[in-house]
Parts: structure tokens; sequence; C-alpha cells
């Protein structure tokens, strides 16, 4: 596919995600780019923001299965990746897949489940296959997930692991809508009988295994790659930071940034895009220290500054 169809293919997905979905155009093209470049989302945002309806108005519109899962803290690693059972009729042992097998999985209040249930999603993130019994198992391809995690309710929850926040090539959050996005909510409520809005499908699964072909051939010229690497190199050196952006961040970035100029019908990659993608593709990867708590210091605030004080490339 080529650039400019991949991107026209795109902005379609997006008008009518948009159409569903009142949220900032922003936000909607951070979890196009993670289609795009293969890489998952995390939401973490109050409740009622729209993150399920977000989630499932993209698989509709993508032309891809959709399965939900809900994270309690009952979850067992077996609801999410299925399991080996005695079939009477063929006297021996099947295997009965979970809801992990489809296309884009809503992992919904990730943290509320523990670390060996949350542990349960790395392999599927991370290889696209899940491993049960001793035999390894494909998952569909595409395979995306979208994560949800409620900041305000603390009590009853699990803090994500370090390895499990840097599976997630993007951390965004939908937020408040305007006054206007409000008043926009209850309009399209009232022109319609279903309680929830839905989208209609724009691609299917070959024309989605097209634009992750198409994006591989975006251009990205030294210049801006070693700007990549500054960048994630520089929050290593802040003094607020402990544990700075890894490896798999710089990949991350890397592609994220080559999704984003897709997206503007670009065949090459500019500063901008790579400014666009810093703050959800770094700060999640950022562990800070103690004093940074005490000082009320966040991770935003550290790629802000490295994005200030790092050099950008001309062009």
């Amino acid at each position: 596919m080529e650039i400019a169809a991949a991107s026209q293919r795109s902005r379609d997905v997006l008008t009518e995600v948009g159409s569903a979905v009142i949220a900032d155009e922003e936000f909607l093209e951070t979890i196009m780019a993670g289609v795009v470049a293969g890489g998952h989302v995390l939401l973490e945002d109050v409740p009622g923001t729209g993150k399920t309806l977000t989630a499932r108005s993209f698989a509709e519109a993508l032309g891809l299965s959709f399965r939900r899962i809900q994270f309690t803290p009952d979850l067992l690693p077996s609801d999410i990746t299925g399991s080996t059972v005695y079939d009477e009729s063929t006297a021996g042992f099947t295997f009965q897949q979970g809801p992990i097998f489809a296309n884009v999985v809503l992992a919904d209040e990730i943290n509320r489940a523990p670390p060996k249930t949350q542990a349960a999603l790395l392999e599927a993130m991370g290889e696209g296959q899940v491993t049960v019994d001793r035999e390894t198992y494909d998952l569909p391809d595409p395979f995306f997930v979208i994560a949800t995690q409620n900041p305000v309710e603390q009590e009853g929850t699990f803090r994500l692991p370090e390895a499990q926040r840097d599976r997630f090539m993007f951390k965004t959050s939908v937020g408040y809508p305007d006054a206007d996005g409000e008043r926009t909510i209850l309009d399209m409520r009232a022109e319609r009988t279903a309680s929830t809005p839905s989208a209609s499908t724009v691609l299917d699964e070959q024309a989605v295994a097209g634009l992750k072909t198409a994006v591989e051939s975006i251009e990205m010229e030294g210049a801006l790659r070693d700007y990549i690497v500054s960048l994630a190199r520089a929050t290593r050196e802040e003094k607020h930071v402990r544990v700075g952006v890894s490896p798999r961040g710089i990949q991350r970035a890397f592609e994220a940034a080559r999704a984003m100029a897709l997206l503007d019908g670009r065949e090459y990659v500019v500063p901008d895009d790579i400014k666009r993608i810093a703050q959800p593709t770094f700060a999640h990867r950022l562990v800070l220290t103690t004093e940074a708590s005490v000082e009320g210091v966040e991770a935003s605030d550290i790629v802000a500054r490295v994005l200030d004080r790092v050099e950008v490339p001309p062009t």
C-alpha cells in the first residue's frame, strides 16, 4: 500500500471513530499510531470518560475481532489465556482458547488483577503468542491490546510492574471533553435509540496488514535517530529519575514517529513527529526517585525538560 493511500485509510478510520467517540484528535491519533506501528496502548483515566467505547470503536472501524477482559482481584492467568480440558468424545485433552485470542483486546482495569495475572499478558504482548501447559499457541494477527486503569481508585489495585509498563508503546488518557463536547454527547444520544454509539467498518484485516507494511517504508535520517537516542539518554541523567527510558523505549519511539509521519501522509520523519510521541512513549517508562514524589515532580515534567534542553537537529 502506498503512503498516501495508507494515510487516507488511516484518516478514514479516525473519522469513523470520531463519529462515535467525543475525544481530542491527538488522543485518537495516538491510538491509531499504535495500531499502525504494532504497539499496545495503556489508557489511564477516571471512570466514564469513554475508554471502553474507544477500544470497541477502533475494533469496529478496523473490521477486527474484539474481546473485553474485566480484570478483577480473583482473575486467574488461565481466565485470560485459556486452558486445556479433557474431551470425553475424543478421550483426549483439547485447548480451549481464552479471550486473549482476538485482534483487539481490551484489558479493562488491568491494575485490579494481581501481578501473576498481569504477567499473563507479557508473553502475549511481546511475542504474539501464549504458552499453556508447555504448548505454545499463536495469537491472531494483527494483535492489539488496549489496557485501562483508573488512577483515582487506589484501594484494591496492584501497581503495574516496570516490565509490564515497558511493553506498552503509549500511555495516554482521554480526559474530559470541553463543554461543547459534552453537549455533543447528549445531542448524539438524543438522535439514536441505542444507549451506546457504534462505529461502522472501514477496513479489514488485510487492509490493516497493509498499513503495517506501509509504515516500514517511512524514512528517518540519521540525525533524527540520534535525536531519539539523545532524548532517551537524557532522561537517565535527570536527578529525579532512578530508571530512564530503556533501549526498547528507544525502538518504540522510532516506530511511533514513523507511524505519525504516515498519518500525515509523509514518506519521511520530521522532528515534530518525535516531539509529538515523546510524552506518551517515554513518560510511563520512567521510574522516579522518592525525592521526585516529595517535590511533586512527575514523569511528564521530566520529558518536558528533556525536550527543552536537547538540541533539535536541523532539517
